[in-house]
């Protein structure tokens, strides 16, 4: 059994390439041999959200505060809610992040496979954002 405390892993800023706006990372857990899972709380401000993305394996989003958005390429901007959980699929292009009034926090869980867990793509257009 292994015990991460609250506190014992500081926050980082979430890096301008991977996102526009200001949010918050706080790691919860990362994958350990032979598990390929982990998971971070992300924190975005209004308007905050990620850039275009895709995992390997998928991706999973749990919302704990806030309304946020999310969409996958091709698709409708989602308004998304405390509970609500969203799965993208693998090779997935999609992005999400907070609404433009409010922040939002979720807890992002995906899996590593062959080193990596994300590719990073081109950032959100504000016409994207906006739907």
């Amino acid at each position: 059994m292994k015990i991460t405390r609250a506190g014992e892993t500081p926050s980082r800023i979430g890096p301008a390439d991977w996102f526009t706006g200001r949010v918050r990372m706080d790691p919860l857990f990362t994958a350990e041999d032979p598990g390929r899972a982990g998971g971070t709380l992300v924190t975005f401000e209004p308007g905050a959200r990620t850039a275009w993305h895709t995992h390997p394996a998928g991706q999973t989003i749990v919302v704990t505060q806030g309304v946020g958005r999310a969409q996958r390429a091709g698709g409708p901007v989602e308004i998304i809610r405390p509970g609500d959980v969203v799965r993208f699929e693998a090779g997935e292009k999609h992005w999400h992040g907070a609404g433009p009034d409010t922040g939002m926090s979720h807890i992002a869980v995906q899996e590593t496979v062959g080193g990596s867990a994300v590719t990073w793509l081109e950032h959100v257009s504000d016409a994207d954002y906006a739907g």
